[in-house]
């Protein structure tokens, strides 16, 4: 009987050591970050992919851009849950779900939440034409004289599209928007007058602020812009759920074992909170966040719900 039970605990161990052994090991092989748009996740992907080299191993950047961020999505969805593909997500997945049937992938369901890495802060602007200095200004405008504002976006869905409709959904206004083909054509729009407003990333806007062609009117975070410390949070302006920015979260596919999650945590979590980071953010306006993989995953729920809520009340499909 005791042989029986013996050979019975050997067995159970012996099951159970089987897909530990992986994450013991881990990495064996080279590790890639799939990169789903160019500019900012661009700049954030390539530089923890260089730094978890230095930890783990070959790490490398895999651009998979097109598709509005799909194509990478749908990539990292679909890859084996071995640690081997990871995905550096930013807003568009949990924006492009809400718009329409068409992702092919659950923002929630399909991805493991690693850590969450940084954020790039968003800001209102306007030309320094129009009669508008606070928020408070533009809200009182846009009520007065409904669609007379106008303001540019990046395109249908794009992060500045629906960072307007959460003005105007907090707002209970109407502010006309005015499509370009990408974030930095709005700008630019904003700047020779051809549109009133614009919701550009702090960085982005600066230097034009700084020489007197765009006015800073909020920032859409929970804190000041250090390099531009005058200009009043959106919670100080007294709309505090204007919060935009470009986020962005390290996730791998879901059923990743735990055991490579939390060994991937650790090493971004430190190369987050190193100081080299914090300057290599600081170059594009970038904040190091560091959280668990529950706290990455709440972040995801929270903004899926949140843009989902803002989509759905403006009646944006992208069928």
């Amino acid at each position: 009987m005791f042989r029986t039970v013996f050979a019975a605990f050997l067995g159970v161990v012996s099951w159970v050591a089987v897909p530990l052994a992986p994450a013991q090991n881990y990495p064996v092989k080279p590790v890639r970050i799939i990169l789903t748009t160019m500019g900012g996740s661009d700049f954030v992907g390539r530089w923890l992919a260089l730094q978890l080299s230095t930890a783990m191993g070959p790490v490398v950047a895999d651009p998979r851009v097109g598709a509005g961020g799909n194509i990478g999505h749908q990539a990292a969805a679909k890859a084996p849950p071995d640690g081997y593909t990871l995905l550096l997500a930013a807003p568009p997945l949990v924006i492009n779900p809400n718009l329409g049937s068409k992702a092919g992938f659950d923002p929630l369901r399909d991805f493991a939440p690693v850590a969450m890495v940084a954020t790039i802060p968003n800001m209102l602007v306007s030309h320094p034409s129009v009669p508008v200095k606070t928020l408070k200004d533009v809200l009182q405008l846009a009520r007065k004289s409904p669609e007379k504002l106008t303001m540019g976006n990046g395109g249908p869905g794009s992060t500045s599209h629906l960072a307007h409709e959460l003005l105007k959904y907090l707002g209970k206004v109407q502010i006309l928007g005015v499509p370009y083909k990408g974030a930095s054509f709005a700008l630019i729009g904003a700047m020779s007058g051809e549109v009133d407003l614009v919701i550009p990333a702090a960085s982005a806007a600066e230097p034009y602020i700084k020489d007197n062609r765009l006015r800073g009117l909020v920032a859409l975070d929970t804190k000041r812009i250090a390099s531009m410390p005058d200009i009043p949070t959106a919670g100080e302006a007294g709309m505090p759920e204007l919060l935009i920015s470009n986020w962005y979260v390290l996730v791998a596919p879901a059923n990743t074992p735990r055991a490579i999650v939390n060994r991937l945590n650790v090493e971004t979590t430190r190369i987050v909170q190193s100081p080299e980071t914090r300057r290599h953010l600081a170059t594009i306006g970038g904040v190091p966040v560091s959280s668990t993989p529950e706290q990455a995953a709440e972040f995801l729920r929270r903004e899926f719900e949140r843009w989902g809520k803002v989509i759905r009340a403006a009646g944006i499909q992208a069928d």
